[in-house]
């Protein structure tokens, strides 16, 4: 075997956190190595996860708009049809675009992509082995884990991606299903029921759970509820799954509900129970490499291991496994290498659920709050006497802050309604800065626009509210 090529920095995975943690360290200036296996760079968001699943939701809304909402602007579309060929095709192209703009900016960056399957040895030493078989080794000053997760899988109901779908099967489906089960009322479950839901199938949505969207602010999750059953899921809370018959043309799936059972029916099933973190190419045991309790890497807040100059970011440390997360971890740990005096700040991660409407949150749930004991104000807004929602026929939903009944720092905000994933960032900002309700009420909003509706909750949450 020839000598190990070596480089400042080697990040093991080419996914969100791994190729934004091998630019940023080749910003700052360091020899940089990224082993991906795959044939294009991304990893799992954007070959088969945000990316894919947005383009179709973004398609599937503008089908659904066409048909049902366009009359209402005086717009008349005759014969609106679905060409689902198309609509995959274009999802393909829009990855296409993604995955080669990863691979032009670690051009750009002078990355080099090892390109092939690592496994780390003990002193920073990887191991990659091509899709040829043929081996070669890197070495890394510091090492930089960011392998990502994978979804779980029931034991009884294993992915075949023919009739029991991963997330990945259920973004490549050729027709539209007749009747999807979606085994999980979770984001991924919600967002792709919505797609399939939208292009002409029944979805029936199981979850375990008392809720859907299970952690999530009471408020929220209840209106989340009332919308999408209105919308036409078929959703069934408290229900658990104990049981399936996987056919050549079907699917059955057998439950649990208040002591009854009951069974479901469908062509395709999707599982979206939740993922686990990946330790491909990682022998924890065998490196001495500290796990926590769920077999996620465990990390500090500057995302260092217990290996010497080991980090590791994204889903396999676990917490939220959101690919802005591992993004950001991943630039905190290239600024650590660097010397710089940076930290990871949990608890102004946001998340997003892409459905329609969206939803967004940041912070402590109201929930939360009140059983930690700590005095509390609340502030709600809804889009029905928003001006700009109003034109736009989009005004389901609110904005809600949680703030301390003291200071009125925010301490959390949840929102249900148009285009809210974007309207959130203001509000990530004023967290990041442990900023107040009263900091956004006083802050001049564009009128009219979307945004008053949070300028708004937060003057509610002062006692101010204008327009309600």
């Amino acid at each position: 075997m020839t000598t190990p090529q070596t480089f400042d920095v080697v990040v093991l995975g080419g996914g969100p956190g791994g190729y934004v943690a091998s630019i940023r360290a080749a910003q700052l200036g360091f020899s940089v190595a990224c082993v991906e296996s795959d044939a294009t760079l991304g990893g799992t968001c954007v070959n088969v996860g945000c990316i894919p699943s947005k383009a179709l939701l973004s398609s599937s809304e503008h089908y659904e708009w066409l048909r049902l909402h366009a009359a209402e602007h005086g717009i008349t579309v005759d014969n609106v049809r679905l060409d689902l060929a198309t609509m995959q095709a274009r999802k393909v192209d829009v990855v296409a675009q993604n995955t080669k703009g990863v691979e032009f900016l670690f051009r750009k960056n002078k990355v080099t992509w090892v390109k092939g399957f690592g496994t780390l040895q003990a002193g920073n030493l990887i191991e990659v082995r091509a899709n040829d078989g043929t081996i070669t080794q890197v070495q890394g000053a510091h090492v930089i884990l960011a392998t990502g997760s994978v979804p779980v899988q029931l034991p009884f109901l294993p992915f075949d991606e023919k009739r029991v779908h991963s997330n990945v099967g259920a973004l490549q489906l050729s027709e539209v299903p007749k009747h999807l089960i979606v085994i999980g009322g979770g984001v991924i479950g919600l967002e792709l029921g919505s797609v399939w839901r939208r292009l002409g199938a029944k979805v029936t949505v199981i979850e375990f759970a008392p809720t859907i969207l299970i952690g999530n602010d009471d408020d929220i999750v209840r209106e989340a509820d009332k919308i999408f059953r209105k919308q036409g899921l078929d959703i069934h809370v408290g229900t658990k799954v104990v049981g399936a018959d996987v056919r050549e043309d079907g699917v059955t799936i057998h439950c649990e509900r208040n002591g009854e059972r009951v069974s479901f029916d469908a062509d395709h099933v999707l599982v979206s129970v939740g993922r686990k973190p990946a330790l491909r190419g990682v022998d924890a045991a065998a490196l001495g490499l500290a796990l926590g309790a769920r077999g996620e890497i465990a990390v500090d807040d500057q995302q260092r291991t217990n290996l010497p100059q080991v980090f590791a970011i994204g889903d396999v440390t676990g917490g939220k496994l959101l690919a802005h997360k591992a993004e950001e971890e991943g630039v905190v740990a290239a600024e650590v290498i660097a010397g710089k005096p940076v930290h990871m700040h949990q608890h102004t991660v946001p998340g997003v659920v892409y459905t329609w409407p969206e939803i967004a949150t940041v912070g402590h749930t109201e929930q939360e709050v009140k059983a930690s004991g700590r005095a509390y104000r609340t502030g709600k807004f809804p889009f029905s006497a928003n001006g700009r929602a109003r034109t736009m026929g989009e005004t389901s939903g609110f904005v809600k802050f949680v703030v301390d009944a003291e200071s009125d720092e925010i301490l959390g905000c949840h929102m249900i309604g148009p285009n809210v994933g974007d309207l959130l960032a203001e509000v990530v900002l004023a967290m990041e800065y442990r900023g107040s309700a009263e900091d956004i009420a006083i802050t001049i909003h564009s009128h009219p626009t979307l945004s008053e509706t949070t300028k708004e909750a937060a003057l509610a949450a002062i006692g101010r509210v204008l327009h309600m």
